[in-house]
C-alpha cells in the first residue's frame, strides 16, 4: 500500500513525541545546574597534566620535551624546561616543566597534544564550567592549575586510564627486566674475567720450569 511508509513514520514520530514527556531518556528539559546529564567516557574539553602520588611537582609525568608545544595548531601551550632533573616513574632522571601554561581562550580541544605525548602526561578534561569575567589572566591556566592526580583521571576516564596505567606498568616491567638482564650479563662477564685471571696466575711460566719440563 502506498501510504504504509508514511503511517509508519508518523507512528514513530508520535511515539517519540509522547515519550518525551514520560521517558527519562527522552525528556527535553534538564533542570541545570541542579540536574546534570552524565558526560560520556570520550567527552573532552581542555587539557590537564597528570601526576602520580600525592606531590603534584615530584609526581608530574611531563618531562618538558615540548612536543605538545610544537604540535599545537593554535600555539596555546607555553613550556619552559627546568635546569635540573628529577626521577620519572621508572626512576630515570628527567627534566621537568618549570613553566607550563595553556591559554584555554585559544585552545580548540583538538587533542593533538594528547596524541603526540610519549609520556602519557597530558589528557583531556571533562570540566566545562570555566567561564570568567576576564579573558586574558583568568583563562591562562598555569602548571598548578593544570596538574591533577591520576586518581582524578581514573574518575573521569576509567577505561582509558586503566589502559594507560597498564601500558606504563608493562613499560616499567620491561625496563626493569632489561636492567636485570644487563646486570646478570655484566656479573657473568666479570666472573669469567676473574676466572681467566686466576688461571693465568696459577699456571707456571716456562722460565720457572726445570729444563726437562720446559717446552722445546
Amino acid at each position: 500500500m502506498i501510504g504504509t511508509g508514511i503511517l509508519k513514520g508518523m507512528a514513530v514520530t508520535a511515539r517519540n513525541f509522547v515519550g518525551s514527556y514520560f521517558e527519562k531518556d527522552r525528556l527535553i528539559t534538564v533542570q541545570y545546574p541542579e540536574e546534570r546529564v552524565p558526560l560520556p567516557e570520550n567527552y573532552r574539553n581542555f587539557p590537564f597534566l597528570i601526576y602520580d602520588g600525592n606531590d603534584s611537582h615530584a609526581g608530574l609525568r611531563c618531562v618538558a620535551c615540548k612536543i605538545c608545544e610544537k604540535e599545537c595548531p593554535p600555539q596555546c601551550i607555553y613550556i619552559v624546561k627546568s635546569d635540573d632533573k628529577k626521577p620519572d616513574y621508572m626512576g630515570k632522571p628527567q627534566f621537568y616543566a618549570k613553566v607550563f601554561d595553556i591559554d584555554i581562550s585559544v585552545c580548540m580541544s583538538c587533542q593533538i597534544c594528547v596524541e603526540v605525548c610519549p609520556f602519557e602526561a597530558i589528557k583531556m578534561d571533562k570540566e566545562f564550567e570555566l567561564s570568567q569575567r576576564e579573558r586574558f589572566n583568568h583563562l591562562l591556566l598555569r602548571k598548578n592549575d593544570l596538574a591533577k592526580s591520576n586518581e582524578y583521571y581514573h574518575r573521569i576516564h576509567p577505561v582509558e586510564a586503566a589502559s594507560v596505567d597498564k601500558g606504563l606498568a608493562d613499560a616499567a616491567a620491561a625496563a626493569e627486566a632489561k636492567k636485570k638482564a644487563a646486570a646478570e650479563a655484566a656479573a657473568k662477564a666479570a666472573a669469567a674475567k676473574a676466572a681467566v685471571a686466576k688461571a693465568t696466575e696459577t699456571k707456571p711460566s716456562p722460565d720457572a720450569l726445570p729444563p726437562s719440563q720446559a717446552p722445546s
